[in-house]
């Protein structure tokens, strides 16, 4: 996840260098990403929430009008930026309530990351660090809880959470930490999955009862082939319906402003995410 020892060696294997050039200088990432043709009319804000350590800054877009199925989504190491608004924007315009929010509030209000997706890695990873999985399950629990508490939201209809990079294990404790209301989830070049720690978030299925979708880099899987079986047997035992595949692209490949940005999968790990929150969402 984000390793640096082997991060330059994939951005020469899996660079979208067109991609790269149009986020340094400055291009939104908003043209990057296709609006279906019934997209809803969605209003978006900058919103604060309140939780045991602090004020979390974050950003909340859904439909103008009606109650809708809620989605907590949470970003990679580059944090809260433009990219995810857009990404969030997406979302809330196929009719989700869309809750994007600074994983590192604790230290500084978003942007966290200088030069966005372009940031070097060690200038980031500090912010990583600074969580662990006591942190993520106190965040997880309180976002849930303030987002039941808007009126956009529609309080009998579960909970989707998405993670990217980084996100990717937040997503899995945040299952577990709110299992009656989280009823999907998805991660998307998750790191640190299924690992041999005490704390690994695999070990946590058994308490979650959401149904899985786990997009797995290329690359991450070549450097643990194994993670990917651990997973599926864990959802298996639990009775979980888990959906895990490795895609043809490098670690990062969603985000539209990402060096790795794969388009034609990053649409393809979009869609599955859409099929998976109509089926377990509704």
């Amino acid at each position: 996840m984000c390793d640096q020892d082997h991060f330059e060696d994939d951005l020469k294997k899996y660079s979208r260098r067109d991609l790269g050039t149009m986020a340094a200088a400055g291009v939104g990432a908003a043209m990057l990403l296709p609006r279906a043709a019934d997209a809803a009319e969605v209003s978006g804000s900058d919103v604060t929430i309140k939780t045991p350590d602090g004020d979390c800054d974050a950003y909340f877009v859904a439909p103008k009008t009606g109650a809708h199925a809620a989605v907590l989504i949470w970003p990679d190491i580059f944090g809260l930026r433009p990219a995810f608004r857009q990404m969030a924007q997406r979302l809330a315009e196929s009719g989700y309530s869309v809750l994007v929010v600074n994983p590192f509030y604790r230290t500084m209000k978003a942007p966290t990351a200088e030069k966005g997706a372009n940031t070097p890695i060690p200038e980031v990873r500090p912010l990583a660090q600074s969580l662990n999985a006591t942190t993520q399950t106190t965040d997880a629990k309180a976002f849930i809880a303030w987002l039941d508490a808007q009126p956009q939201v529609d309080k009998s209809k579960k909970i989707g959470t998405t993670g990217y990079c980084m996100g990717g294990p937040i997503v899995m404790r945040t299952a577990a930490a709110v299992p009656n209301r989280v009823g999907a989830a998805a991660t998307f070049h998750g790191g640190g999955l299924a690992t041999d720690s005490p704390d690994s978030p695999h070990r946590l299925i058994p308490q979650m009862k959401a149904q899985f979708l786990i997009a797995v880099a290329e690359n991450d899987d070549q450097r643990d082939p194994e993670a990917k079986n651990v997973l599926e047997k864990s959802f298996a035992a639990a009775n979980l319906p888990a959906e895990i595949e490795v895609y043809p692209a490098g670690h990062g490949w969603c985000p539209p402003d990402t060096r790795v940005h794969n388009h034609e999968q990053a649409e393809k790990a979009w869609k599955r995410m859409l099929v998976l929150f109509d089926k377990a969402l509704a």
